[in-house]
């Protein structure tokens, strides 16, 4: 079947823009939040394993996305192999419902940790976030497979070679659709806001915690959902609209705009999950702070100023439980 031709100029003026700012600032933060996942699983914090894999998972993300820019600025034209064009596209979308998954995961552990510590204690266990981890890529990978036996290139009525781009929507994709839009994206979000609410109602009734942990502790819970909203729910949302109200060349073209927009939010996914899990945690400050140091030294304006390593935090048997990056 060929593909509508649709008004894809966006994806030469804005994506390879923001895809090139993405990648310059992803990959280095990333990298070193790479780094501090690996110091909280040598703490035998299991942690760090989810902290790692949605790392993992961003990393293989940013890889793909020199691909996408190339493509784009051949005017949607896909000029590599078939094989090649299932690669980016799954280590684009593994990086959304790995992530979300991820995500979900942390919010379900910490909360479990503070209201349940003496229960569920495989779940607390690096054993049982190594599981989940597994399981979670299998999930994934096998989702995958159905797109590998799948016409992933197509050829619109320009004559150009698309890749994983169709317009309208076929049938099989409404229903992987469905799953995408029912277990990717709406199990979990209602799972991590209800394990965030109920860890923020257990943390601020219990009594010894400082305000200013307090404090932390929202601003990360706030920061977490915010990232949830705002970087994976527009694709989502206009995913549902495509799946529903998606028959005729005419509504893709009038949607196109709007779902690409969305599609093009969750690229900062990549950048916002280190800064808020890792270099926001009190425990990466110490390393973090020692790592640039020699670098600010560098800079001009800089010479005379001393990094300070935050000092540590007041002990808290509760805050070791509830801290949200440890």
């Amino acid at each position: 079947m060929t593909n509508c031709t649709v008004e894809h100029s966006i994806h030469q003026i804005l994506f390879p823009a923001v895809y090139i700012g993405v990648f310059i600032i992803g990959l280095p933060i990333n990298l070193l939040s790479l780094y501090h996942s690996y110091l909280q699983i040598k703490k035998k914090n299991e942690l760090g394993i989810y902290l790692c894999n949605l790392t993992i998972s961003d990393l293989l993300y940013l890889l793909s996305l020199p691909l996408w820019i190339q493509y784009m600025l051949q005017h949607d034209d896909w000029q590599y192999s078939r094989e090649l064009c299932i690669f980016s596209g799954l280590l684009l979308y593994q990086n959304i419902y790995i992530s979300i998954g991820f995500l979900c995961f942390i919010a379900i552990n910490r909360y479990l940790v503070v209201a349940y510590p003496l229960k569920f204690k495989f779940i607390h266990s690096r054993k049982a976030a190594l599981l989940i981890s597994i399981l979670s890529w299998l999930k994934e990978i096998a989702i995958c497979t159905i797109y590998m036996g799948s016409k992933v290139l197509s050829k619109d009525e320009g004559n150009d070679t698309l890749c994983f781009e169709h317009y309208p929507l076929r049938l099989k994709d409404k229903y992987l659709n469905i799953y995408k839009l029912s277990i990717g994206f709406g199990l979990p979000l209602i799972l991590l806001i209800y394990s965030y609410y109920k860890l923020l109602r257990v943390v601020l009734k219990v009594r010894g915690v400082q305000e200013e942990q307090k404090l932390r502790i929202k601003k990360l819970v706030s920061g977490t959902i915010i990232i949830f909203l705002v970087c994976f729910a527009p694709y989502h949302i206009f995913l549902m609209v495509r799946t529903i109200f998606e028959y005729d060349c005419s509504f893709a073209d009038s949607v196109f705009e709007v779902y690409h927009i969305g599609l093009l939010l969750m690229s900062f996914n990549c950048v916002a999950d280190p800064i808020l899990y890792c270099f926001v945690s009190p425990s990466s400050q110490g390393w973090l702070a020692r790592f640039l140091d020699p670098v600010i030294k560098l800079l001009p304006c800089r010479t005379n100023e001393v990094i300070v390593t935050p000092a540590a935090p007041i002990k808290s048997t509760v805050m070791n439980k509830t801290e949200l990056t440890q």
